[in-house]
């Protein structure tokens, strides 16, 4: 009986031992990239590193990311998953976090005034929540680090958080964690 169990298995190496083989070296090639990701803090982008600031000075975070868990929105009444980082400051000045061009200056009644960058290496930056005047027009070039606008209450949709920005990060147009890119400690 074990000689047929045996059998079976060199069958299956033959058979399909280069696609296991391949699939092994696609896995390992994965989790070194992860693991160096890990160990520097970063995200390897095809062999550049990006340098994010922070999108207010001595931000406190009063609302943090959730894909997984629903949070309470207490303007709308509703519970909700969070796909951003709200931040309040004693400053309430709100700059680039990475260098980009400005692709869209937007108002929507939910929203406030909105500031939307497109960076290098997929990555795109929504600042959400701003004053009605800005520093900044659709397709002006920024350097990580310039003064885009200033948080408010514009967006009415989370009233209930007061002055704020509502900082929401994409990376080849799906959501992702600000605090994995951010240095948002002081929460």
């Amino acid at each position: 009986m074990e000689i047929g169990k045996e059998n079976k298995f060199v069958e299956f190496l033959k058979k399909y031992g280069v696609y296991v083989a391949v699939g092994v070296v696609v896995f390992a090639v994965a989790l070194t990239f992860t693991l160096i990701a890990a160990l520097n803090g970063s995200t390897p982008t095809g062999g550049t590193t990006l340098n994010f600031t922070l999108p207010m000075e001595n931000a406190t975070v009063v609302k943090d990311f959730s894909d997984t868990e629903l949070q309470e929105n207490a303007t709308l009444n509703q519970w909700e998953a969070h796909l951003a980082v709200d931040l309040t400051s004693e400053n309430s000045d709100v700059y680039a976090v990475l260098d980009g061009t400005v692709a869209s200056v937007d108002y929507d009644y939910i929203n406030g005034y909105t500031v939307t960058i497109n960076h290098s290496d997929g990555f795109a930056s929504i600042y959400s929540s701003l004053a009605e005047t800005l520093d900044v027009e659709e397709g002006d070039s920024i350097s990580a680090g310039d003064k885009i606008g200033s948080a408010s209450e514009s967006a009415s949709g989370e009233l209930d958080l007061g002055s704020h920005l509502h900082f929401t990060l994409l990376l080849n147009d799906d959501y992702v964690d600000p605090n994995d890119y951010l240095s948002l400690q002081a929460k």
